[in-house]
């Protein structure tokens, strides 16, 4: 089959290209590298003028204060019309997010009544922010979820939450409704959006995230004398990934094991410079205000790291495991730090856990296993 992605927020889609490569099909990405983290794409639909000049530049601070008019969305989009006459003949396209091209969702939805027409089947898969994903959210009927730092205080956090509550407003519904209509099949990539989807109506496929074990080498961990704990904060997502809360945790162990651990703290890096620290780490506190693991947790999880992240009841029992393979980070300071003082004061635990947490990406995760899930799934949607 002729593959074609659009949108690469995570890694995801790389990682699902390398599967379905494997496997003998022709795949592309079209995507903007996701600002700093650059992953890599085929046809590339990043604002290269706007940021390239820092007279563009000037002026488009300027029309975004004043006109709330973004350059480099409308640039990015002139970007992926001009690919538009090459991004034909598809077996599949499959969007990321209802807004892949991350451009204003009246020039998106112009750009993927072209591309629909000129494609086969078309499916979007849901594995952050969306439009159906945030109204369930909003009812705050769920344990926790990434909005609750914003009911918790919504005058100091609504700021950070611009973003998500974006999926909102009319225009961006509209977006939604348009590509879910004319889309053949919606997919899930892990249980923090299956569950919520759950409450929608809509039908949909859960298909676990892929995960390339062949790049991602397991060394089992040896006991270290000094335990290297490594927290990278992203700008954009910092308050709703709980990192005020780890890194008050972090504080905590600093004072009460200072010569017996390690803490690194990075702001927003690159994927590769990221994926350097995450190598060099014993414990890696990923996000907080989760069920499930995310694409950074697995892909430490592959390297037999322990990961504090999203591992809830709900994925235990999905999953049907006995013995953790991550940890469970719970929204609480105490919580946190009992559970590093654990592991600091038992690091034979350390490899118990990394070597479980290899086997389960092995068993869940492997890329092209997970190919073969979406081939399957595609190949058996009716267009």
């Amino acid at each position: 089959m002729r593959i074609l992605l659009v949108g690469e927020f995570s890694r995801l889609h790389n990682s699902l290209k390398e599967g379905l490569t494997a496997l003998g099909h022709e795949v592309h990405i079209v995507g903007t590298g996701d600002d700093f983290k650059k992953y890599p794409v085929d046809f590339p639909i990043s604002s290269t003028l706007v940021a390239s000049n820092s007279l563009l530049r000037f002026c488009n601070r300027i029309t975004r204060k004043l006109f709330r008019l973004d350059l480099e969305a409308y640039e990015r989009a002139y970007q992926f019309r001009k690919l538009l006459p090459i991004l034909k003949g598809y077996d599949v396209v499959q969007l990321i997010n209802s807004n892949a091209i991350e451009t204003y969702p009246k020039l998106a939805l112009r750009l993927y009544e072209k591309l629909f027409a000129q494609n086969s089947k078309k499916f979007l898969l849901i594995c952050g922010d969306e439009t159906p994903i945030v109204d369930v959210l909003l009812k705050n009927n769920l344990k926790y979820s990434v909005l609750t730092p914003y009911f918790n205080n919504p005058a100091a956090t609504k700021k950070y939450y611009n973003y998500t509550l974006n999926y909102t407003n009319n225009q961006q519904r509209k977006l939604f409704d348009f590509v879910q209509t004319n889309c053949d099949g919606l997919l899930v990539s892990d249980l923090d959006y299956k569950i919520p989807m759950e409450q929608t109506g809509f039908d949909f496929t859960f298909i676990p995230n892929p995960i390339n074990t062949d790049k991602l080498e397991f060394i089992p961990m040896e006991i270290p004398s000094k335990i290297v704990i490594f927290h990278g904060v992203n700008k954009y997502s910092a308050v709703k990934k709980g990192s005020s809360v780890f890194l008050e945790a972090l504080s905590k162990i600093e004072l009460k094991y200072g010569n017996k651990v390690e803490i690194r703290i990075v702001n927003s890096l690159p994927y590769d410079e990221y994926q350097k620290h995450i190598r060099s780490a014993h414990i890696i506190l990923d996000q907080i205000y989760a069920f499930d693991q995310g694409y950074n947790a697995l892909e430490a999880m592959a390297l037999g790291k322990v990961v504090f992240t999203g591992a809830e009841t709900e994925f235990q029992e999905y999953y049907q495991l006995t013995d953790s393979v991550a940890i469970n980070a719970l929204p609480d300071v105490e919580s946190i730090v009992q559970q590093l003082s654990f592991l600091i004061e038992n690091p034979e635990e350390l490899t118990l856990i990394g070597k479980r947490a290899r086997q389960f990406i092995e068993k869940e995760h492997h890329f092209v296993k997970i190919a073969e899930i979406y081939t399957e799934s595609w190949n058996t949607t009716n267009p």
